[in-house]
């Protein structure tokens, strides 16, 4: 910018794109989860920029992104401020470099400089990704998942919805020589209007994932050693859902599936929950009516829709062993395949009261031994897939305060319970992975006799 040179740049209009280009950074709409990153029309004034005031002027517009309405640390106003004015000034050399014109536009103009236009477009858009992907690697804010894998989900979510909006700057500067300052608004008043019905939609949603993240502490408060478990859930049931290429709406409806599938633990005693020793056939049987007991207590929420049959069935096997309805194969809803996949793989890898977590490599195996019997085949591979590419984080030790996992009280507390049932304690299995095919130990303290558990079993947890 001290560089210049200005002239030819009438300031008139620079000035008011620049203004224009302020209010419009002011407003960003969020396109990632947690609100993290996000877009504003200010892309689409900073690339009609490039056609209306050359590159040197479209670095100035962008620069004054350093101005925008927000509370921010002045690093991020600078940093903000450079990248747009570097990609600005970038894609306006491009511009011209392929035969784009600087200044009004008119009918003879087009349809030539369409092409231009689209190239300064692809030069501001990979340029921006790279900056920010530049400043997330230095931040340790870009990890990497899976094999070492860049996760650029988010940064491609973002910049290819700021492509639709930068295309929108041509629309700008065609009819900015025929009604002047007020063509932005011409153009970008619908985009206002949209976004703000984006932004109560999105503080609905919102509102939903609160709601459902109380429910699932409600639910982890009573069972510790589920501590973090629904949200996991709903996570690998996510992952598996997108892995299948289900539409994002689906996507929501079955994450919602998993945060909530054991809210019906609400109904169970707390007493049966927290025992360390073996169940009765009796709680055993109390702990089998969870699933029908949060379909009742959550039917009624209206924006669940399928999350409820996942609820419901997630408990139900392909060879109608399983519970509350016996359902066999298809009958079992797919919502309600893909969670139980999800659940029993995050109970193997999570450490337990009465066993220490499996590698997820061992229980991607007992996974895939139990397809076809116990789980849709489809929805096992579909998490090894997303696994793979994506990782999964394993939970710490999950040890309830005053605990004494892996202890000779822990040992001494069975063997008081199971004489108290008037039996024979019964040794806890060791924590050694399964080979091919091989059933899962269930421990001691499992629900129901061992006996009561067809070969093939992979059981996550006690209710199980």
């Amino acid at each position: 910018m001290l560089i210049g040179p200005y002239t030819g740049i009438d300031l008139r209009t620079l000035i008011v794109v620049a203004l224009l280009f302020v209010v419009a950074e002011s407003i960003s709409t969020s396109v990632s989860a947690g609100g993290k990153a996000g877009i504003s029309p200010s892309s689409a004034v900073s690339l009609a920029a490039v056609v209306l005031v050359g590159p040197v002027g479209a670095a100035v517009v962008g620069f004054a992104s350093c101005l925008a309405v927000r509370r921010q640390e002045a690093v991020k106003r600078a940093f903000n401020g450079a990248q747009f004015a570097l990609a600005a000034y970038v894609s306006g050399h491009v511009y011209l470099m392929c035969g784009g014109v600087v200044g009004e536009l008119g009918r003879e103009d087009f349809p030539a400089v369409v092409l231009p236009y689209a190239a300064a477009v692809l030069t501001h858009s990979v340029l921006n990704s790279l900056l920010v992907a530049i400043l997330l690697g230095t931040l340790g804010q870009a990890r990497r998942r899976g094999r070492g894998r860049f996760n650029w989900r988010p940064l491609a979510a973002v910049e290819l919805s700021s492509m639709g909006y930068q295309m929108l700057g041509l629309a700008i500067a065609a009819v900015w020589g025929g009604v002047g300052v007020i063509a932005p608004l011409l153009v970008l008043l619908p985009l206002f209007i949209a976004r703000w019905a984006f932004a109560q939609q999105a503080d609905e949603v919102r509102a939903h994932e609160a709601t459902l993240a109380t429910l699932c502490q409600a639910v982890e408060t009573k069972d510790y050693y589920t501590r973090g478990h629904c949200m996991r859930v709903a996570e690998g049931a996510a992952m598996i859902a997108r892995e299948l290429g289900m539409s994002a709406e689906r996507v929501q409806k079955i994450r919602y599936a998993g945060m909530l599938h054991d809210i019906g633990k609400l109904g169970v005693p707390t007493k049966v929950l927290q025992k360390t020793g073996k169940l009765t056939d009796e709680e055993y049987a109390a702990i089998k009516l969870h699933p029908t007991r949060g379909y009742e207590i959550v039917r009624e929420i209206g924006f669940l829709d399928e999350a409820l049959a996942g609820i419901r069935h997630h408990h139900e096997r392909l060879d109608g062993r399983g519970y509350p309805m016996g359902l066999v194969g298809m009958e079992i809803p797919e919502s309600a395949r893909v969670i139980s996949v999800a659940d029993v793989f995050d109970c193997l890898t999570s450490t337990r009261s009465y066993r220490q977590a499996w590698s997820v490599e061992d229980a991607i195996v007992e996974l895939r031994a139990c397809a076809g019997t116990q789980f849709d085949p489809r929805m096992v591979e579909a998490l090894v897939r997303a696994v793979e590419r994506e990782g999964w984080e394993t939970p710490d030790i999950a040890e309830a305060p005053g605990g004494c996992y892996g202890s000779a009280e822990a040992e001494a507390a069975a063997a008081r319970d199971a004489a108290r049932d008037g039996s024979e304690p019964e040794a806890e299995p060791a924590p050694a992975a399964p080979a091919d095919g091989e059933a899962l130990p269930v421990p001691a303290e499992s629900a129901a006799p061992t006996t009561a558990l067809p070969t093939g079993t992979a059981t996550g947890g006690r209710e199980r």
